[in-house]
C-alpha cells in the first residue's frame, strides 16, 4: 500500500472508530459537561386514616418497647401503622444485613397502602445502601419519607438521584412535644407554605436565652434547600449520591462531634467546593460538641467565622434543627426563601402532588 492510500485508510477508519460504540467502551462525555439538577418530585400529602411504613436503615433498635411506643405516636396522630419485615433484625450495630434493610425500604415504597415512610432512628450504616437502591422504583411511587441524623444519606442520594422532596423530622424513637405536633400538622395536614421561625419564649428570664439564632452574614435568599447531618454529609461528598449544590441553601447540624473535627470538615466542603456552590447558609444545633480536651480548641463561631463570613452569603445559626427534642420538620428539595437577619425559613412552593 502506497502512503497515499494508508493515509486514506486510517482517515477513514478513525472516522468510523470515532463515531462507533464498540462493547465495553462508553464514548467520553465533553469534560464541560455538566449533569442536569433533577426534575423535582413531589409526594402525596397525607390524610388522617392513612398508613404510615416505619423500616430501619441504619441503626439497630436495642429495646421492643421503642416500637411500641413509635407505633402509639403516629396511631394519636391519626395513622394506621406498618412495620418493615425486618426491623427487628439485627447485625453487629446495624439494624439487619443489608438486603434486609433494602428490602423493606423497597416493599413500602411498592406498597400501594403505605402513604409515607417513617426511619425508626439514626445512627449509623444507610450510606452501606446508597448504590443498591432501587432509585427507578422510588421515582415511580413517590411517597413522603422522613428522618434525621443518618438519614441524612437517603435524602441526599433520593435527592440527587431522583428530585423527591423528602423530610428532615423527627424518628420513629424521637419524643413528640406539642412543637413537633404543630409542625407535622403544619406540613403535612394543612399543607401551607410553612414559615419556620425559633420558639421566642424566654420563660420567667428576663431576656430570651434559648433557641437564639445569631446573624453571620445579613440577607435575604431564595433557593433550595438541601443538607443534614455534617458528618453524613461530608461523609458522601464527592460521590454521585451528593446533590448538586449549585442555587442551594445549605443547612447542618450534628452531634457528639468536637470543633477539631468540624473545622475539618468544613474544610472539606471548602476545598471540594461545595460552600463556593451555594448561595445561603443555615448552621443548626451541634448538641455536646464541646472540646474534649489537649491544647485548645476553636470555638464553632470561630470556624463559622473562618468557612462562612468569607463567602458573603446570607447565614445565621442556631435554628431548631439537629438532635434537639423540638425541631423544624423541613423539606430537602423545596425552594425556600431565608432570611438570616430575622432566621427564618419560608417555603416559597407547594409541597405535595394533586394526587
Amino acid at each position: 500500500m502506497n502512503r497515499s492510500r494508508f493515509i486514506q485508510s486510517l482517515t477513514a477508519s478513525t472516522a468510523l472508530l470515532a463515531g462507533a460504540n464498540l462493547s465495553g467502551f462508553a464514548r467520553t462525555p465533553h469534560l464541560d459537561a455538566k449533569p442536569s439538577p433533577p426534575t423535582p418530585i413531589l409526594p402525596p400529602h397525607l390524610n388522617k386514616g392513612d398508613t404510615i411504613g416505619i423500616v430501619c436503615p441504619s441503626s439497630a433498635v436495642e429495646d421492643n418497647f421503642s416500637f411500641t411506643l413509635a407505633q402509639e405516636t403516629f396511631e394519636a396522630l391519626g395513622f394506621k401503622v406498618k412495620f418493615g419485615q425486618y426491623v427487628h433484625r439485627r447485625f453487629g450495630h446495624l439494624a439487619g444485613f443489608d438486603k434486609e434493610k433494602l428490602s423493606d425500604i423497597h416493599q413500602m415504597f411498592a406498597d400501594r397502602e403505605v402513604k409515607a415512610i417513617i426511619c425508626m432512628r439514626g445512627g449509623s450504616g444507610a450510606a452501606r445502601l446508597l448504590d443498591q437502591l432501587d432509585y427507578e422504583l422510588i421515582r415511580k411511587n413517590p411517597k413522603i419519607l422522613m428522618g434525621y441524623s443518618d438519614i441524612t444519606a437517603l435524602h441526599a442520594a433520593i435527592q440527587s438521584q431522583t428530585g423527591l422532596i423528602t423530610f428532615h423530622g423527627p424518628v420513629g424513637t424521637s419524643t413528640w412535644p406539642a412543637f413537633n405536633v404543630d409542625q407535622f400538622q403544619k406540613v403535612f395536614f394543612d399543607t401551607k407554605q410553612v414559615l419556620y421561625q425559633n420558639l421566642t419564649d424566654k420563660g420567667d428570664d428576663l431576656v430570651q436565652r434559648e433557641n437564639r439564632i445569631q446573624t453571620i452574614q445579613p440577607g435575604k435568599v431564595t433557593g433550595k434547600l438541601l443538607g443534614g447531618n455534617l458528618t453524613v454529609l461530608t461523609g458522601i461528598s464527592g460521590t454521585p449520591y451528593f446533590p448538586m449544590m449549585e442555587n442551594s441553601i445549605l443547612f447542618v447540624e450534628d452531634v457528639g462531634e468536637e470543633p477539631y473535627r468540624i473545622e475539618r470538615m468544613f474544610s472539606q466542603l471548602k476545598l471540594n467546593g461545595t460552600l463556593h456552590k451555594i448561595k445561603g447558609f443555615i448552621f443548626g444545633q451541634c448538641t455536646d460538641c464541646t472540646p474534649k480536651g489537649g491544647y485548645g480548641s476553636l470555638t464553632i463561631d470561630e470556624i463559622l467565622n473562618d468557612y462562612i463570613k468569607p463567602l458573603h452569603i446570607p447565614a445565621f445559626q442556631g435554628a431548631m434543627i439537629g438532635h434537639i427534642k423540638r425541631q423544624f420538620i423541613l423539606p430537602i428539595g423545596a425552594t425556600v426563601e431565608m432570611d438570616a437577619d430575622q432566621g427564618t425559613i419560608k417555603v416559597v412552593q407547594n409541597l405535595f402532588s394533586a394526587s
